[in-house]
């Protein structure tokens, strides 16, 4: 009892909000008294806590995580809920800018029946984790910029594609907390000058991928949903605006 109270209390030192929580994962995940020490120096140094135990619990899901990856925010799971929605048993569910895969994989966890999972992105660190989060609902990994590694195959087949692409303005990434700028790659955090780059490039090109009445869903903010909804619209799909008061989530949703 003695030592986790020293637990809570180094990791309140620094700062760390839910530090009785924090103390236990890092017991559970610890080896040994050495290896508890090297956890809680990096966790008081100001790691995130995920990359730190090695994963994040994502709609029910234990999801792989590690050092240098973008670590999955619950309120993501709204577009997952969205997304669930609208698939059917055996859809084609490709997720885009997947990072270590979390959409993907609690897309295809919840569709009764299972999915046909495909999953992208250009960073192979963030890869190496989808592959093993994906690899229990059978899920394809394609390394590569957007659309571009795809196979042919997948033209016009896309029933639902879920997107989490940085929306954050370039400017503003100084003000996100230090666990984030600091330890996540800055591909997956800084959307351009308005945050919107990366939504424009997705929308772009979304059309011949999806099969016809296919969804894409992406995450965006309130502030910035009118033009992430414009992108989608001038390439020619129908869309609507979800929101979530409880997660603070903001997805549009676009249809062909």
């Amino acid at each position: 009892m003695r030592y986790l109270t020293t637990l809570v209390e180094q990791l309140r030192v620094a700062g760390c909000v839910f530090a009785e929580e924090e103390a236990d994962l890092l017991l559970a995940s610890a080896r040994d008294d050495g290896h508890l020490a090297e956890l809680l120096a990096r966790r008081v140094g100001g790691e995130p806590l995920e990359h730190v135990v090695g994963w994040a619990e994502f709609c029910g899901l234990r999801v792989e995580v590690g050092a240098g990856a973008f670590v999955p925010r619950r309120r993501s799971e709204f577009l997952v809920t969205e997304a669930v929605a609208l698939a059917r048993p055996g859809a084609v569910v490709l997720d885009l800018c997947c990072g270590v895969g979390a959409l993907g994989a609690a897309v295809a966890a919840r569709v009764p029946g299972g999915v046909e999972l495909h999953a992208a992105d250009i960073d192979p660190a963030a890869l190496a984790y989808a592959r093993r989060n994906v690899a229990p609902y059978g899920g394809s990994v394609w390394e590569g910029d957007l659309y571009a590694p795809l196979p042919a195959s997948l033209r016009g087949r896309v029933d639902v594609l879920v997107v989490n692409a940085p929306y954050v303005p370039t400017e503003e990434i100084g003000l996100m907390p230090s666990e984030a700028r600091d330890h996540e790659p800055l591909v997956s955090l800084d959307g351009g000058t308005d945050g919107l780059d990366i939504h424009r490039r997705v929308a772009a090109d979304a059309f011949p991928w999806l099969a016809p009445g296919g969804h894409l869903l992406i995450e965006t903010s309130a502030r910035q949903c009118p033009s992430t909804a414009s992108a989608l619209t001038s390439a020619g799909l129908a869309t609507r605006v979800a929101t979530s008061e409880e997660l603070y989530a903001t997805v549009v949703i676009a249809a062909r």
